[in-house]
């Protein structure tokens, strides 16, 4: 459902709307701080803690006791010790526009009545996890996190364990908090991931998730075998006057023996501050750790005890996080990739950045007339910037989407940098790669023969939606593929597999590594099961161009039996005639759809000679066709969220034996979706399209249960 905007809320839906924001920033804020395993993107966390405190603006009498705009992180975690923090640890104000940072230095100026120069720090905000360390007598004796501001969590021997932060100072106050954030460089991320591979154990999605669950260790050994480090930024608790600026405060605890970070500078002004903000975002890519932003704080520090704190942040320090969505890095190459249907598609090699909360090491360049700046029509894009190597790109993630290259910095371009030179020849088997016309993909026209294609098509034909082989994924394909004694080229190389085994007196599967005397008879049993296979889901499985999950079930539905679907094809290979006609006449297959569709199974191709080698092996179950008098007949659906009576395959069956037509997304052809418990965007566009939605229970008493 669309959010209501702000200005159009009355008093009772002001009221429901905080009531919902509280508990979901409340849970958002458990995940990240106590749980370490974020549930939600940065972005939509700040867009919610926006709106909350819009309404509070605009309804100043309905916040809540328990206002999200009071509250600093999350209780502390069971199984710590449990620490008072002297000097509360407070978050930080955001900005995410030159507007926004504009309005913070006025609102400081108006607050101390300043109207002459006034300095600020600015500094990279890292994207870690908030540490205090107490010092008495220049002895750590307590290290907390921050917790809920209040009380934090008591990782004193985690924190002794980490190289960067002092276990004695000299020269310190009796008394000296200092604060800071832990984390994690890039190169010791993929390293740390890397051996948690390798031993099994499961991987992390960011760097900042790997710092926090490392810190939070109930043993601190494992702490200690993770790469951690600290930056120093800020104080708590103290016994003596530290410095009298913000900027010389950093400097002394650089002296006492801290990291901090070299690129925090003293800025006059708004505009100053925007301008190092330009220039930490442009090395950001290249700082080998990740920031989400920068911080500006008053450099005064007689001046920050005048402005004070709200709630639950300082007047004088604001966060100017960078768009959750994009990053800047560089271009380190292009790699072509191809797939099963021999496209050869570009992605780009990146200098690994943080975007939208993932780790982003390469990106889709979608086809040669993306490289060079111009759409399928010949048009420019991006201003008819092209893409080259050395380039700095934009980058762009949004959810789960496969991220993008969205824009070039000219400015940053390197001398001599030469226009990428799309490749005619197929890198995986050296055959030619053509592009049809109106066609905006090369391809390689070396079928069969080509390693890349074979392996992705193997693939393709034992995913969930075709064979759906247990305990034949891409990682056993690939093996198989490769193997010298028990290999796999081809779909009918994979119900061979038991009696070559068999045969083989001396290799077999068992003795091999990965495998076991349970898990190569439990592989051949999943094979032997898959033996028999309904015809809309073979024909799917063959990975034939423009043929997907809906045409094979078209095709299956309207032909019946493998026989008949084989025997039309087989007629129609001339592209006209009767059968030619009647295949492109279903409904939902087009004349493109049908000529890869004869292309692909004319009989005289070695491809028809492999598929008619699998056929005879198989017991294909024969489809019926699909009813006409349902209520459902014609109608187009689309499931979402979680199904609770059946699983989303057989609801997808149930739905196409009853005649309808199911869509993997909501449009305005849509007639009805069927939305489970968590539900997301198709629920909204469903809404916005005025698509009627009923829930699971109601699907079942339309269609009879």
């Amino acid at each position: 459902m669309a959010e209501k905007p702000v200005e159009a809320l009355n008093e009772a839906e002001a009221l429901a709307e905080l009531a919902r924001l509280a508990q979901a920033i409340a849970a958002a804020n458990t995940a990240y701080h106590t749980l370490d395993a974020p549930e939600m993107s940065d972005a939509d966390y700040d867009a919610l803690k926006r709106r909350n405190a819009a309404i509070e603006a605009r309804f100043p009498g309905l916040k809540r006791a328990d206002s999200p705009s009071d509250q600093v992180g999350a209780a502390a975690a069971d199984g710590f010790g449990k620490v008072a923090h002297r000097v509360r640890m407070l978050s930080l104000e955001n900005a995410f526009a030159a507007e926004e940072v504009a309005e913070f230095d006025d609102r400081v100026r108006k607050f101390l009545g300043h109207l002459g120069a006034l300095d600020y720090t600015a500094e990279p905000k890292i994207d870690g996890l908030s540490l205090s360390l107490r010092y008495e007598q220049g002895m750590l004796v307590q290290a907390a996190t921050r917790g809920d501001g209040e009380v934090g969590e008591n990782v004193t021997e985690n924190a002794r364990t980490i190289a960067d932060i002092p276990l004695r100072l000299s020269d310190a106050p009796a008394v000296l908090e200092v604060r800071g954030e832990v984390y994690m460089s890039h190169a010791d991320f993929a390293a740390l991931n890397a051996r948690q591979a390798a031993s099994g154990d499961k991987t992390f999605a960011n760097p900042r998730n790997a710092a926090a669950g490392s810190l939070r260790q109930l043993d601190a050994g494992i702490t200690a075998s993770r790469p951690l480090r600290f930056f120093a930024y800020s104080w708590g608790e103290l016994s003596a006057p530290f410095a009298a600026t913000q900027f010389e405060a950093i400097q002394r605890l650089k002296a006492l023996g801290f990291q901090t970070n070299p690129l925090t500078v003293r800025c006059d002004g708004s505009e100053a501050l925007l301008a190092q903000y330009r220039v930490i975002e442009g090395q950001r890519a290249t700082l080998g750790y990740d920031i989400d932003g920068v911080v500006y704080k008053v450099n005064d520090l007689a001046l920050q005890a005048r402005l004070g704190f709200r709630s639950s942040t300082p007047r004088w320090a604001i966060a100017h996080k960078f768009p959750a969505e994009l990053a800047w890095t560089e271009l380190l190459g292009i790699d072509i990739q191809v797939g099963r249907t021999g496209a050869l598609s570009p992605v780009a090699r990146l200098q690994p950045v943080t975007v939208g909360g993932v780790v982003v090491s390469n990106a889709t360049l979608h086809n040669e007339d993306y490289i060079a700046g111009r759409d399928s029509r010949g048009q420019p894009i991006r201003g008819g910037k092209d893409i080259r190597v050395g380039d700095w790109v934009q980058v762009y993630r949004a959810g789960d989407v496969i991220p993008k290259v969205a824009d070039v910095d000219l400015a940053r371009r390197k001398d001599g940098a030469q226009p990428y030179v799309f490749p005619d020849h197929c890198p995986e088997c050296g055959s030619p790669a053509h592009r049809e016309e109106g066609d905006s993909v090369r391809r390689c026209t070396g079928g069969l023969i080509c390693p890349a294609q074979a392996v992705e098509r193997l693939k393709h034909f034992v995913s969930r939606a075709a064979f759906d082989i247990e305990g034949l994924g891409a990682k056993q394909v690939e093996m198989f593929f490769k193997d010298q004694t028990l290999p796999v080229k081809t779909p009918a190389d994979i119900f061979t597999l038991a009696a070559r085994d068999a045969a083989n007196p001396l290799q077999k599967l068992r003795n091999r590594d990965g495998f076991g005397e349970t898990s190569s008879a439990k592989l051949f049993a999943a094979i032997e099961a898959k033996r028999t296979i309904p015809l809309d889901r073979l024909i799917f499985a063959l990975g034939i161009r423009h043929i997907g999950e809906t045409s094979s079930s078209l095709l299956a539905r309207h032909y019946g039996t493998w026989e008949n679907f084989a025997q039309a094809v087989d007629a129609a290979s001339g592209f006209a005639g009767p059968e030619w006609e009647e295949l492109t006449a279903i409904d939902g297959i087009g004349g493109v759809s049908a000529r890869a569709l004869v292309d692909a199974l004319h009989p005289d191709t070695a491809e028809r000679t492999e598929v008619d080698r699998l056929v005879a092996m198989l017991a294909v179950v024969p489809v019926a066709a699909a009813a006409t008098d349902s209520p459902v007949a014609g109608k187009t659906v689309v499931f979402t969220g979680t199904l609770e009576k059946m699983t989303r395959a057989e609801a997808k069956a149930r739905a196409e034996a009853l005649g309808a037509k199911v869509a993997g997304s909501v449009s305005a052809k849509t007639d009805l979706l069927i939305a489970g418990p968590g539900a997301g965007s198709k629920a909204k566009d469903a809404e916005r399209l005025g698509v009627q939605i009923i829930d699971e229970d109601a699907w079942l008493a339309l269609i009879g249960g």
